[in-house]
């Protein structure tokens, strides 16, 4: 019986970060994809931020995973809501130098390239 719902567990885990990932790509990554269309300098700091990324979750020595890449997003938020940060509540100005967008933009732009969720 373990491994039926340490599976069922795993689903879980899988769906609910593969939609922690959706709703962080409609707010931030639609916005952030077409200023990076528009904008190969932006394009190239989220390249960067997304490098940081990869650095930080061990990337080279293991895959990333909807539920490393969720786990991380919600750990830049929750820490940048306890130094202040606070969300944009209208339109993103990409523009601007916002540590945080940028490095959320970063984790959608990975999150695209995981396989789709079954």
């Amino acid at each position: 019986m373990n491994g039926l719902f340490s599976n069922a567990a795993a689903r879980s885990a899988q769906r609910s970060a593969h939609a922690s990932l959706a709703d962080l790509t409609a707010a931030v990554g639609v916005s952030g994809f077409a200023a990076t269309a528009a904008n190969p300098g932006l394009m190239s700091v989220i390249d960067q931020h997304a490098a940081g990324v990869r650095d930080s979750l061990d990337a080279d020595a293991r895959p990333l995973t909807a539920i490393l890449l969720a786990a991380y997003a919600e750990g830049v938020r929750d820490a940048a809501l306890q130094h202040g940060w606070q969300a944009p509540e209208a339109e993103i100005d990409w523009t601007e130098n916002d540590w945080v967008l940028r490095r959320l933009l970063a984790i959608c732009m990975l999150a695209r390239a995981l396989p789709a969720p079954r």
